[in-house]
């Protein structure tokens, strides 16, 4: 990082930045000192907080540093814990490990879960809705007897329209799996 304008900074920054080097930091990113700093004044500003409320709890006029201790301890308490000793971990993988991994009954490939756990069933509907036909006169003797006598179904609209059991104007469902090849 440039070492120019060293001079302009604020104290906390030069701060900040000699913690920096001091832990073997040297190349970082200029904004990373102003997340350092916003992160320390938010932590000072929490910990003065909570130690006005302890001071006016104590029914003291002013803050000490047994508040002080007091709050810091709190944030320490509450804010960040202590991973357990390195004994109890070897302890806990010990008894962990004793229980041993169950024998793959899978063959070749990847194991897959049974097929009603899986997303491929049928999880897709459309509602398709039948449209209503315009009505045609109906048809009288007169009719029946000019009319062609092997009529064919765009002809004859009572032998067409007879098939189907759905209501007009009722939805079909159509259900089909989304990942399905298609028949060739």
């Amino acid at each position: 990082m440039a070492e120019g304008g060293e001079e302009d900074l604020p104290r906390d920054a030069k701060i900040v930045k000699t913690l920096l080097k001091s832990m073997g930091v040297e190349d970082y990113e200029p904004r990373v000192v102003h997340q350092f700093l916003e992160l320390w004044y938010r932590y000072v500003v929490d910990v003065l907080t909570d130690a006005q409320v302890y001071s006016e709890h104590a029914g003291k006029a002013s803050i000490d540093s047994d508040d002080i201790k007091l709050a810091i301890q709190s944030k320490v308490n509450f804010s960040f814990s202590q991973p357990p000793p390195r004994e109890v971990l070897l302890e806990l993988a010990r008894n962990r490990n004793k229980i041993p991994l169950p024998k793959s009954i899978a063959g070749t490939g990847v194991p897959l879960p049974p097929e009603q756990d899986t997303l491929i069933n049928p999880n897709y509907q459309l509602a398709i809705t039948k449209r209503r036909q315009t009505s045609q006169p109906e048809e009288t003797e007169e009719d029946e007897e000019s009319a062609d006598p092997n009529p064919t179904p765009s002809q004859n609209p009572s032998v067409s329209h007879e098939k189907t059991d759905v209501p007009q104007g009722t939805p079909q469902r159509v259900s089909f799996p989304l990942g399905a090849k298609r028949p060739r």
